[in-house]
């Protein structure tokens, strides 16, 4: 017999299966013996009184050979001699499971990736760490996997309208992620992990007959009558196929730049806008797990019990009616630099799977409305603007950018403040030690950021002291900034073909355009796109 059985449990108890097992029989009034196996169906964390509990749910055999858990039947398809090509343009979450999917339908992929592999891509993330030089085209945010290879690989959403998200992790799990992200309420891989798992996917798409290109930089559509049959790169080459999907992501702004150029419809997106804050570890394990830090207990002292993981947290609070939240946390993780341009300078968060490094940061973030931007523009000095100009939003983004690179001093060092301070518009004469390896320079970020955002953080951070014990402090720094937090433009689609209005056969995708934020959604986005494909080219899903 299988058994579904719901338990609480203390967190010792569900670090140990002979102990769950116990809790099994306990509950099916069995003998210990009776009960085959286990595995675990899904696993939180209810930290809400002092006692902290796990809430676990699992799928036990009972008297029967143990049946572990079943796999999802993918079925990748030799597509090499495929009648059916489709471009995919962008080599992250979203162009990833588009490919795996044209796969299995019968379609042959060519997927266009202007970055480098996640090997190559390594060289040039250290370059930009260690000595502040940017590739505009190997970074945080291009390259194999996109930005999420290198920005933690957290893997939970709240969004299970644009597809199968149990689906999205089997593929993952089946590439090399563990287990765990299947039944975890939080599911995260860690950006140790990502790059190998993306790469077994793309010698998945290759093995099958799918085409894979690096360093090809789309630059030109080959569009007649209305529909798109092609693109070009800057490196010369030309593809064709009977459709194209543009997952190019939320920071490709000279796509976005090309289709503005080639009249093809586009509109400015509201994004949010703000900072990173960095907590020591142990504060935010002390806060959510109520557990006190020892008086003189030295700095980064780890104060969560044992069997727990380093917490995490997520704040929203309503200031004048405009929304101020965390995005993106990252429990033991580190700030890092996410600009694609020089002279830009935009932060990240990441943690490694363990999630052990010192010091815990989140995205914190103000909305940021078109209306806004127009302000913004209107009371600055020396810029024109156009408020019907569906690249407003963009040029917002940049502007910021720009500031919090020249406030910084150059070379991608980050203007940063104390937490107290920055809500008190004071500078400090040092700074908390920082994860941020370009480093941070004490600047009055009222330099950086526009008053509305600014002044929405101030009274934020004080609300989330409010909430959160210990959060409020001038232990906390601020780094600026926090600016890609979705695309600031959206491309268009219908609601029911997934095409371009203007353009048929152009698929916009994912982030980039509009219409995912994060991995799984991203990679449900590119699954939905890809059926939607297969059904126009062969007649099925």
């Amino acid at each position: 017999m299988q058994q579904k059985i719901v338990l609480r449990l203390l967190p010792q108890e569900a670090a140990d299966d002979s102990i769950i097992r116990s809790y099994i029989a306990q509950s099916a009034a069995q003998p210990v013996s009776a009960i085959t196996g286990f595995y675990r169906l899904k696993q939180s964390i209810d930290a809400r009184s002092k006692q902290v509990w796990i809430n676990l749910t699992v799928q036990a055999c009972i008297n029967e050979p143990f049946i572990d858990r079943p796999e999802m039947p993918i079925t990748y398809k030799d597509v090499s001699q495929s009648k059916h090509k489709v471009i995919v343009i962008g080599a992250g979450p979203a162009g990833l499971y588009a490919a795996l999917r044209l796969i299995e339908s019968g379609i042959k992929p060519i997927v266009l990736e202007r970055g480098k592999d996640v090997r190559a891509r390594r060289r040039d993330l250290a370059q930009l760490n260690k000595e502040g030089i940017v590739n505009p085209e190997s970074n945080y945010c291009f390259g194999e996997g996109g930005a999420g290879t290198y920005s933690d690989g957290k893997l939970y959403t709240r969004s299970n309208k644009r597809g199968s998200i149990d689906k999205v992790l089997h593929i993952f799990t089946r590439f090399g992620a563990d287990d765990s992200i299947l039944y975890d309420a939080h599911p995260h891989i860690g950006t140790n992990k990502l790059p190998q798992i993306i790469t077994a996917m793309r010698e998945q798409i290759v093995a099958s007959g799918g085409d894979f290109h690096f360093e090809q930089k789309v630059d030109g559509f080959t569009i007649h009558n209305n529909t798109i049959t092609g693109v070009t790169t800057q490196q010369g080459a030309s593809f064709h196929g009977d459709a194209v999907i543009l997952a190019t992501g939320h920071s490709a702004r000279d796509i976005f730049e090309l289709l503005h150029r080639n009249n093809i419809l586009i509109e400015a997106k509201p994004f949010a806008l703000g900072v990173r804050a960095e907590h020591p570890q142990s504060i935010i394990d002390s806060a959510q797990y109520h557990c006190p830090i020892p008086a003189f207990a030295p700095k980064n002292t780890i104060v969560r019990p044992d069997h727990l993981p380093p917490a995490s947290y997520s704040l929203v609070e309503q200031v004048d009616g405009r929304g101020v939240f965390s995005f993106c946390m990252c429990p033991g993780g580190i700030i890092a630099p996410a600009a694609t341009n020089p002279k830009e300078l935009v932060v990240n968060g990441w943690s490694p799977s363990k999630r052990n490094n010192p010091t815990a940061n989140s995205g914190m973030v103000v909305q940021v409305e078109i209306e806004d931007a127009i302000k913004y523009f209107k009371n600055a000095k020396g810029h024109s603007y156009n408020s019907n100009d569906p690249l407003l939003m963009m040029r917002f983004q940049e502007d910021i950018e720009r500031k919090a690179y020249q406030v910084g001093g150059g070379n991608f060092v980050a203007p940063a403040q104390r937490m107290v301070d920055f809500c008190n518009n004071k500078i400090a004469t040092n700074l908390p030690d920082c994860s941020y390896v370009p480093g941070v320079l004490s600047s009055d970020l009222r330099g950086v950021l526009p008053g509305f955002v600014m002044r929405s953080l101030q009274q934020g951070f004080q609300a989330f002291g409010k909430k959160m014990r210990g959060y409020y402090t001038n232990d906390a720094i601020i780094v600026a900034t926090e600016s890609r937090t979705s695309s600031p433009v959206r491309i268009p689609r219908d609601a029911e073909t997934l095409q371009h209005p203007q353009i048929s056969n152009l698929y916009p995708c994912a982030e980039g355009a509009g219409y995912a934020g994060g991995i799984v959604s991203a990679a449900m986005d590119g699954e939905k796109v890809a059926a939607a494909i297969s059904v126009l080219l062969t007649g099925c899903l």
